[in-house]
């Protein structure tokens, strides 16, 4: 629209100017004959018999100057009817071809337009649906917009390229490592095991595998956020209420163990995606809600339908939590206050897949701190049926 109306202003501008100049130019000859002097013929009539001649000549005088001033006030009128009527039939004129500048100015700013529409289209797709293998593939003529077009698909390629290369690194160096710390966990099982192992043996040995343990669960990590920033494959329909169901089920030993008050209000929240890394989005958000509260505290967890979305909240008690530190705790490996991800209460991955998994599944995560002291967390994943993963 902002294009139209700078073709049609810029096309009204030109036609003003040209009736303006039209109008001096036409004012300006019609002046220059009206300055000409008039040329009136004037004859004595040959005297009456008994008149007098200079009666006779007198009265030709008037009539000429009557006739020179009616044919001044004509030339006059005529000037005025003239440019009245120029300026009148110009603006109509001018009406009619802004108005027929106007929807060509709208067809051809479409048309100029549509190969950055689908730009844009693509663009929006990329960044819905994260998948980086789409192009553009603009077949058009050697200009800007082409060269607008493959500059975009290159940068996707080299984005796509760059993406797999660091996933692929995550990937291998994760399964690289799971294999030792598995061998180191059966030889530290097996020293236990055995008769003659002394009291400072067993505690070193439990010492390690509470290390090995934390390794694991490390690299476990790093996998499933390595797998959540792929596009989701495997789609399926689920209900967000039977996940947390099934997730604070499993859980309510831990919280048991910390005195926890667990308030769960599961309704219908029907989506779609991957059941396994819906489950982990589920479960670290319980697990970290548990493992970040004070003992004795609080658990809460609804789900339910809103705003065509399905969702999914967390709620617990514990230390107060900064509202400037709320952007960095989905960052991988980004812990609150002193914690670094050598303590006992995770890897500094939770959240970071949290987000991965549900930004793979077309949806969004948001904390806030509450007033007390905790956070809440909600989670909002498409419904089932809206076909936006």
């Amino acid at each position: 629209m902002r294009l139209t109306l700078l073709y049609t202003g810029l096309l009204l501008c030109m036609g003003v100017a040209l009736l303006g100049l039209t109008y001096l130019l036409v004012q300006n000859s019609l002046r220059q004959e009206q300055n000409e002097p008039l040329t009136i013929e004037r004859s004595v009539p040959s005297a009456p018999p008994g008149g007098r001649v200079d009666s006779a000549r007198s009265g030709a005088e008037m009539s000429s100057e009557r006739v020179q001033g009616a044919l001044t006030e004509a030339r006059s009128t005529y000037r005025r009817e003239t440019l009245g009527t120029l300026l009148t039939q110009g603006a109509i004129a001018l009406g009619a071809v802004g108005a027929a500048g106007l929807g060509l100015g709208w067809l051809l700013a479409d048309r100029a337009l549509r190969p950055v529409h689908a730009i844009t289209e693509t663009a929006r797709r990329v960044a819905r649906g994260h998948d980086l293998t789409e192009r553009i593939g603009y077949a058009g003529p050697r200009d800007d917009v082409k060269e607008l077009a493959d500059t975009f698909d290159t940068m996707l390629g080299r984005l796509a390229h760059a993406f797999d290369g660091q996933r692929r690194f995550v990937a291998d160096a994760s399964h690289e490592l799971r294999t030792p710390l598995a061998i180191n966990r059966t030889l530290v099982d097996v020293a236990l095991r055995r008769p003659d192992a002394g009291e400072d043996v067993k505690r070193l040995g439990e010492a390690l595998l509470t290390v090995n343990h934390r390794h694991e669960r490390l690299i476990d990590g790093l996998l499933t956020l390595a797998d959540g920033e792929n596009a989701v494959a495997d789609v399926r329909p689920l209900d967000l209420a039977d996940v947390a169901a099934h997730v604070l089920d499993q859980a309510a030993a831990e919280a048991g163990a910390r005195e926890l008050s667990t308030d769960r209000e599961l309704r219908p929240a029907p989506a779609e995606g991957d059941p396994v890394l819906v489950e982990r989005l589920v479960q670290n958000l319980v697990e970290n809600a548990i493992r970040h509260n004070r003992d004795g505290g609080e658990l809460r967890v609804r789900t339910g339908a809103r705003d065509g979305c399905a969702e999914l909240t967390v709620a617990n008690t514990g230390p107060v939590v900064p509202a400037y530190e709320i952007a960095t705790i989905f960052e991988p490996f980004r812990r609150l206050g002193n914690h670094r991800v050598g303590s006992d209460r995770g890897s500094g991955l939770g959240l970071s897949i949290v987000r991965a998994i549900a930004t793979a599944h077309g949806g969004s995560v948001a904390a806030k701190p509450r007033p007390g002291g905790g956070l809440t967390v909600r989670v909002r994943l498409p419904r089932a049926g809206d076909g936006q993963i």
